[in-house]
């Protein structure tokens, strides 16, 4: 059985932003749970200190990656959280995100939250994903 997505959207403002209130799936066979993806390089090391927006592009790529992997795209995106030390910041570079979601076709239920700090300092956004198939 293919995996069908259906939007849930009782208000229409949030697709007018580029995400859906709710994706109801209905069968898939797989679900992928992606840990949280940053600007880090192949070998563990952080890029792009203090460039916000090279850090959200290395981020998706990164993420992208992970699905890769696992045989799926950000086409099979259905749930996505921005974790950012600077919600201001991200909020100018954001179009970059929302292109991307947009070549894909999706338009996945999303979650921003403003953090003090992630895991290494030196980075400023974090992705972290779920994935139908």
């Amino acid at each position: 059985m293919a995996m069908e997505r259906t939007a849930i959207n009782p208000w229409p403002w949030s697709v007018q932003l580029g995400y859906n209130q709710g994706e109801l799936v209905s069968g898939h066979t797989r679900t992928l749970y992606c840990s949280g993806q940053t600007a880090m390089s192949a070998d563990g090391k952080p890029e792009h200190a203090g460039d916000l927006a090279a850090q959200l592009a290395s981020s998706l790529d990164n993420l992208e990656a992970v699905l890769g992997e696992a045989g799926m795209s950000l086409a099979n995106l259905v749930r996505l959280n921005v974790y950012t030390t600077d919600v201001d910041r991200l909020f100018e570079h954001y179009g970059v995100l929302a292109s991307r979601l947009g070549a894909a076709g999706v338009a996945p239920s999303t979650t921003m939250l403003g953090v003090t700090r992630l895991a290494i300092p030196d980075l400023m956004v974090e992705l972290e994903g779920t994935a139908v198939a």
